[in-house]
């Protein structure tokens, strides 16, 4: 299975998509669950558990939101790519390597998509949940885990830094400073209690 769609994410070339939809919806759910915790952050009433309820539930959003997306768009994408194919060479293609590559690839775009955004919101809720699982842990959580956000988003720029050969630190600082002018907006619109 897995050399099979190794061999068919080379003939469509899809892996050029996926990293692109992880890093894009990575960044995504990064940022939005940023934007909660400097929410939290600002109320002083809001409890850990329901911290903990909100940022999850968020994240189950994103991740379906990513998933059916990506899945609806992309399959339209790879039939109406095989259509035109197939009315170029005259050929029926659907049982072809291309024609499975076209009906295989919405799935495995639609899993990445919608695990990227969960997979990095889960990352950066741990000090919420170690926190809430462990009372006396020595943290502040909602500043630990808006840190937590920040490392992320960081990791982001640096690991786009690396596909487009820009340097490292510079790529890295600017998805941070995206991340911090969104929290410094945040924190302006939103009223302190």
């Amino acid at each position: 299975m897995f050399a099979q769609l190794t061999v068919l994410l080379r003939i469509t070339r899809a892996h050029l998509i996926l990293r692109r939809y992880f890093v894009v919806n990575g960044f995504d759910g990064a940022l939005t669950i940023l934007g909660l915790l400097v929410g939290f952050y600002m109320s002083d009433e809001v409890s850990l558990f329901s911290m903990i309820n909100a940022c999850l539930a968020v994240a189950i959003a994103l991740g379906m939101s990513g998933i059916t997306s990506a899945y609806y768009s992309e399959a339209a994408e790879k039939q109406a790519e095989l259509r035109e194919l197939e009315r170029a060479m005259l050929a029926d293609l659907e049982e072809s390597a291309y024609g499975r590559a076209a009906r295989m690839l919405p799935f495995v775009v639609a899993f990445v998509n919608g695990l990227a955004p969960l997979l990095f919101s889960l990352i950066i809720m741990t000090p919420l949940w170690l926190k809430y699982s462990f009372a006396g842990l020595a943290i502040a959580p909602v500043e630990t885990a808006i840190i937590v956000a920040a490392f992320v988003i960081f990791m982001l720029g640096v690991f786009l830094g690396r596909v487009s050969g820009v340097f490292w630190l510079w790529s890295g600082l600017r998805m941070l400073l995206v991340a911090t002018i969104t929290a410094g907006l945040i924190y302006i619109v939103t009223p302190s209690a």
